[in-house]
């Protein structure tokens, strides 16, 4: 039997507090602005979310989207997700975001948040390459992922070469975790979709960053 995934267990663990990181004071007007700007970016879309997690920004753009399929690897927060308001007509479905599977279908749109960062370096064009093969040509692509504002909590407690960095986290069950957590900025994002979308959109908020594109014919 293979070793479970560390990532997945420390987001099993994290499940039923995991919304605290949207309630911080100082990422309030951050988080609105969100609100406001995901929604109007996905509506009258059909939409795939990648590692929804426990469906925080599903339920914001559910209600706008044509259809919404949310995925995540893990169970505990997928079951979290499936009881928010507004989430009735979401397709939940447990995948792999580097293998997303043919049956999910294609749509117009894509989301993912918080969950670039947890991506390694080598393997952000293994998770590209199988979402844009769920993508229509023209799909609005939104990323969204903390800024280095993060690190004042959770300083950089491990590097290796390829410039992947891991962060030291306790969880309220005492348990110890070392979480990947990377920081790219504007240029590794550009430089990352080339060959994948075009017309990027990088916007800097005060704790997290917003990267738009469209995906190529």
């Amino acid at each position: 039997m293979p070793a479970p995934d560390p990532m997945q267990a420390y987001y099993a663990a994290r499940a039923p507090y995991y919304d605290d990181v949207y309630e911080k004071p100082e990422r309030r007007e951050d988080i609105a602005f969100l609100r406001a700007h995901l929604p109007a970016a996905f509506a009258g879309r059909t939409v795939l979310e990648v590692a929804c997690g426990t469906g925080y920004w599903t339920q914001h753009i559910a209600p706008v989207a044509t259809a919404m399929t949310a995925t995540d690897a893990v169970d505990e927060p997928l079951r979290l997700a499936k009881a928010r308001p507004g989430v009735g007509r979401v397709r939940f479905e447990r995948a792999d975001a580097y293998d997303l599977p043919a049956s999910l279908g294609l749509f117009e749109g894509a989301f993912a948040g918080l969950w670039l960062s947890h991506v390694p370096v080598e393997r952000r064009g293994e998770f590209l390459a199988s979402l844009h093969r769920r993508l229509l040509p023209g799909a609005k692509v939104a990323l969204i992922d903390n800024s280095t504002v993060q690190l004042r909590d959770f300083p950089i407690a491990e590097r290796d070469a390829r410039g992947n960095t891991w962060q030291d986290r306790v969880l309220k069950d005492g348990t110890r975790h070392r979480v990947l957590k990377n920081f790219p900025v504007r240029e590794e994002l550009e430089a990352m979709i080339a060959g994948f979308g075009e017309r990027p959109a990088f916007r800097e908020l005060a704790n997290f960053w917003l990267f738009e594109y469209e995906a190529r014919g």
